[in-house]
């Protein structure tokens, strides 16, 4: 039920009252649960769920999402109060549209009632589990893509206590569904991780393996469980009190659980369901047999440049990506990177012009209406930076190219790491290696060498062939002598 709340918060009870063009395609409720999403989040909301409504809205079938929260119970409790409902506005330079979502079908949150959790991931009626977890949750190793649970997910793999992490959730659910003889299931990461429907299969048949499963069941979840990969694109920065007061306005109700957006978004997705899916190309999206030049091209063209924009802002001060854009000579400085190193480290998808998907997304990051901060960009940058740039440092060396750019990108992350702006202001290290991170560079000489000396020593974050690589330390160790020396906009109108 609708709990009213200012103007009246959005609900079925409130529907009437939206503006015609701002209503949702479906109302909820009215169509059966078909997926289950781990990762409630406002990516999730503004991407998949937006897709699939839209899928369902041109072409039909019981594919409504039922929503779930790992951990934070605050966003089933918000989508609760609205029947599920919320709103997404898409914003630009030319002006705001904002429209309401109908394909939550219901909501759990996974901690408080992990029970549920595993019956639904157990449910005939559901065929598709799609993530957006993050990379941390995969407790993936970065280098070797092998799970490596921490005491919390061996815990869950190997006892009978209520599983609490992702892996856990996921094996629960299989062999639930595996006893039951239950249909086939598609499990579809949505996360930025490369290869990403490989490395899914990798974790379940790991957590399989440490587990103990026996046959029958390991063989049901090898032969009936498929894991299409992905690549997911939008820019959707984190909702604020901008946000839900935007959303008021055009909505005439309160939406508490509203999130902004780019105009622009992408979904790659391999066609492979054995039980079925949504027409989501009926919503724009592709469909293909090989996601992964795809997934390089974002990766390296999208979310590295990204990553760039981010840590350099961040040490000039600028709080948004925006606002980082705005500097003098980074724009040029990103555009060299796509063009010099990214566009020479892998094979695009057929017909994909890496330097003009660079330039688009140079386009976008300047979008003045999306107020994407620099600081949240730069979270866990030990799990992002490997697939992001340091991906296309080794494809780069390996080919026997320079890697002069990407080697920037892997400095302003380590100056970043040194916990202050280039005016002094401390910088967060919101990292799940922060105090690795920290304890290296304490333990080091206090020189742009030393500090590299202690970060590539970091396994956990580089790879040998990338650690050892005498030119790319140089390279790195240039650069961040530059940027210690001289600050961010200094070094951008030297760079050469």
């Amino acid at each position: 039920m609708a709990v009213t709340v200012g103007a009246g918060r959005l609900g079925l009870g409130t529907l009437r009252r939206l503006p015609t063009e701002s209503r949702p395609l479906l109302r909820p409720g009215s169509v059966p649960a078909g997926i289950v999403h781990l990762g409630l989040g406002a990516f999730h909301r503004a991407h998949q769920a937006v897709y699939t409504e839209e899928a369902m809205a041109r072409a039909g079938g019981d594919w409504g999402i039922v929503g779930v929260a790992p951990r934070n119970p605050d966003v089933v409790t918000t989508l609760a109060a609205q029947d599920n409902l919320f709103s997404v506005t898409t914003t630009s330079a030319e002006g705001c549209h904002t429209r309401v979502v109908g394909a939550l079908a219901g909501t759990r949150h996974a901690a408080g009632d992990p029970a549920a959790v595993v019956a639904l991931l157990a449910d005939p009626a559901i065929r598709v589990v799609t993530l957006t977890v993050t990379e941390k949750a995969y407790q993936l190793d970065p280098v070797t893509g092998r799970l490596r649970p921490d005491l919390e997910v061996a815990a869950d793999l190997r006892t009978d206590r209520a599983p609490v992490t992702v892996p856990g959730l996921l094996l629960r659910g299989l062999l639930a569904r595996a006893a039951a003889q239950g249909p086939p299931l598609a499990l579809v990461s949505c996360d930025n991780l490369p290869a990403n429907g490989r490395r899914l299969r990798g974790l379940v048949e790991q957590s399989v393996a440490y587990a103990g499963v026996p046959e029958p069941l390991a063989g049901w979840v090898r032969e009936s469980v498929s894991f299409p990969g992905t690549m997911v694109d939008r820019i959707v920065p984190a909702s604020t009190a901008q946000t839900l007061a935007d959303a008021e306005r055009a909505l005439g109700v309160t939406d508490l659980a509203a999130v902004v957006a780019e105009p622009y978004r992408q979904w790659v997705v391999e066609d492979d369901f054995p039980g079925g899916r949504p027409a989501w190309e009926r919503a724009g999206a592709v469909l293909t047999a090989d996601a992964g030049p795809w997934e390089r091209l974002k990766l390296r063209a999208l979310n590295g440049v990204h990553s760039a924009a981010a840590y350099l802002g961040a040490l000039a001060g600028r709080e948004t990506v925006a606002d980082a854009l705005a500097l003098p000579h980074l724009s040029t400085v990103l555009r060299r990177l796509v063009a010099e190193d990214v566009a020479a480290s892998f094979d695009p998808p057929g017909g994909v012009s890496v330097v003009a998907y660079g330039d688009e997304v140079l386009a976008r990051f300047a979008n003045p209406a999306i107020h994407h901060r620099t600081l949240q960009v730069a979270m866990d940058g030990s799990q992002k930076l490997p697939q992001r740039v340091l991906h296309t440092v080794a494809d780069l060396r390996a080919g026997g190219r320079s890697a002069r750019w990407a080697a920037l990108v892997v400095a302003a992350w380590l100056r970043f790491a040194q916990g202050h702006a280039d005016d002094g202001s401390p910088l967060p290290l919101a990292d799940p290696l922060a105090g690795e991170i920290r304890a290296a560079l304490a333990a080091g000489p206090p020189t742009p060498a030393g500090a590299v000396d202690a970060v590539f020593a970091l396994r956990e974050i580089f790879p040998a062939e990338v650690a050892e690589d005498d030119e790319v330390r140089a390279e790195v160790t240039g650069w961040l002598t530059a940027l210690r020396r001289h600050g961010v906009a200094a070094t951008l109108a030297g760079a050469r």
